[in-house]
């Protein structure tokens, strides 16, 4: 569903000057296959080893990742992290989210 909605807002993402994506501890192989069966017109990231998960706090006690949405600005500093993701309207909340932070526009 969370990739639907990002993939369904796609357009208005891509109005700001940004680079999105999402994460996954999944193998790149079930996320490539996930990413064409949803159209997905973004990357989806594998992070097997959960190190990134882990280094973001994101990783659960179950090894699975929570599904937060990180907003980082052009120097590198986490603007906000979102731990209440939507995920029916992630792609919209996104957008409302970096016009509200000010992210720059194409």
């Amino acid at each position: 569903m969370q990739c639907k909605a990002l993939r369904d807002s796609a357009r208005e993402i891509q109005n700001f000057d940004v680079a999105y994506f999402m994460a996954s501890v999944d193998t790149l192989e079930d996320n490539t296959a996930f990413a064409a069966e949803h159209e997905a017109g973004f990357p989806i990231l594998a992070d097997e080893s959960k190190e990134m998960v882990d280094a973001y706090g994101a990783l659960m006690g179950a090894g699975f990742a929570n599904r937060w949405t990180y907003y980082i600005g052009a120097d590198g500093t986490i603007l906000k992290i979102d731990k209440e993701t939507n995920p029916a309207t992630a792609g919209r909340d996104l957008v409302q989210t970096m016009d509200d932070l000010g992210f720059p526009k194409n």
